[in-house]
């Protein structure tokens, strides 16, 4: 996103310490919800939960109060609800489901199709198998569904230019079957069994001001023209805003982006909000503060534009976080672990939480 020196580093740890994060209204105020700053704001804040959420009680209660949305992580993407042939396993969804609904929390659906993580009896099928299966399971799993979702990622990652496709497409068992009409297909199913759901097509690295997140906009640009042209429902485009400082960031040319898309007649969420931070120092108090500092910039412009209407943290607290995950399995004994989330394994708030309140607190005033 911007590159750091260490004099940057020192110079904003010597401006923006814990302390200055906590003040005004935010100290004054310690209960106060991301969520509750946000709505005041027209922002809608939420998070992505897994099922951590049925044993780790305190960690329950941050989405009880700070949450006005949940995304489902893992419960339902087809490896989760289809592992294997027979019967689908919905009991993580409707569980999560009825947790939202216990707390008057909206949920959304993450994701019906998705060319990575399809369980390995499908990628055996055949091409008319998998092309039968495809439209099943998205009737099956959106009808189990109607009514009672914010909305569904009907779509998610279409892009990976790494994989060198025509336009950037990424590359799996639902391209193969169909080629990029894939998409098209989905939307159009879903929308043949709920007609009250929001349908969105969710993207990732869009932020990211190179090659590859130059395509990425490009490919979604069209994608979403072509969509509408083709008078499919699409409500709105997920950009999932994992932001990795490693790569450049350009904030005059993303909020061009983010116009065009809010131009073509879309809603924008930000689905899978955090801050990676493998590239910053070791010591946590300046890697705190630069987290914040990059997650603040990027809010601010980011909730300029009148479209962005959802911001969606991907998980809440740092010991949840999937790069700690990453971490962890990379180095079971590792000493320094990813910070990326508002809230630490102690379910205490940190500098970021600060800085999206902020962020929150400045789009009335932009």
């Amino acid at each position: 996103m911007q590159q750091w020196s260490r004099r940057n580093a020192l110079a904003l740890i010597a401006g923006a310490s814990v302390a200055s994060y906590e003040k005004g209204a935010f100290a004054a105020q310690p209960t106060q919800s991301l969520g509750a700053i946000a709505a005041r704001n027209g922002i809608v804040f939420g998070a992505a939960a897994g099922p951590v959420i049925d044993k780790d009680h305190a960690y329950r209660e941050l989405y009880q109060t700070q949450t006005r949305i949940v995304t489902t992580d893992i419960a339902m993407k087809m490896g989760t609800i289809a592992p294997q042939p027979g019967p689908k396993r919905f009991e993580s969804a409707d569980r999560l489901l009825q947790f939202c609904a216990s707390n008057n929390i909206p949920m959304r659906g993450h994701c019906l199709i998705w060319n990575e993580w399809v369980p390995q009896w499908i990628r055996n099928m055949s091409g008319a198998e998998r092309e039968k299966f495809f439209d099943s399971y998205i009737e099956e799993v959106a009808a189990r569904y109607v009514g009672k979702l914010h909305s569904w990622d009907v779509v998610n990652e279409p892009f990976w230019p790494g994989h060198k496709a025509p336009g950037g497409y990424r590359l799996g068992p639902w391209y193969d079957t169909f080629g990029t009409g894939y998409v098209r297909r989905a939307f159009e199913r879903v929308a043949m069994v709920d007609r009250k759901t929001k349908l969105v097509l969710n993207e990732a690295q869009s932020e990211r001001d190179d090659e590859v997140g130059l395509t990425v906009r490009k490919g979604l640009l069209q994608l979403v023209d072509e969509l509408k042209h083709a008078g499919v429902p699409l409500h709105a485009v997920g950009l999932q805003s994992h932001l990795q400082p490693r790569y450049p960031h350009d904030p005059g040319r993303f909020a061009e982006f983010l116009h065009a898309l809010a131009e073509r007649g879309v809603e924008i969420y930000l689905t899978e909000f955090d801050v990676r931070d493998d590239t910053f120092p070791d010591d946590i108090a300046t890697r705190d503060a630069m987290i914040a500092d990059t997650a603040e910039k990027y809010l601010n412009n980011v909730l300029r534009v009148p479209a962005v209407k959802v911001v969606i943290a991907w998980e809440l607290a740092d010991n949840y976080s999937f790069y700690t995950d990453a971490a962890k399995k990379k180095d079971p004994l590792a000493q320094r672990l990813p910070r990326p989330l508002p809230f630490d394994s102690s379910m205490q708030k940190k500098p970021l939480w600060f800085a999206m309140a902020r962020a929150f607190e400045n789009t009335r005033k932009s």
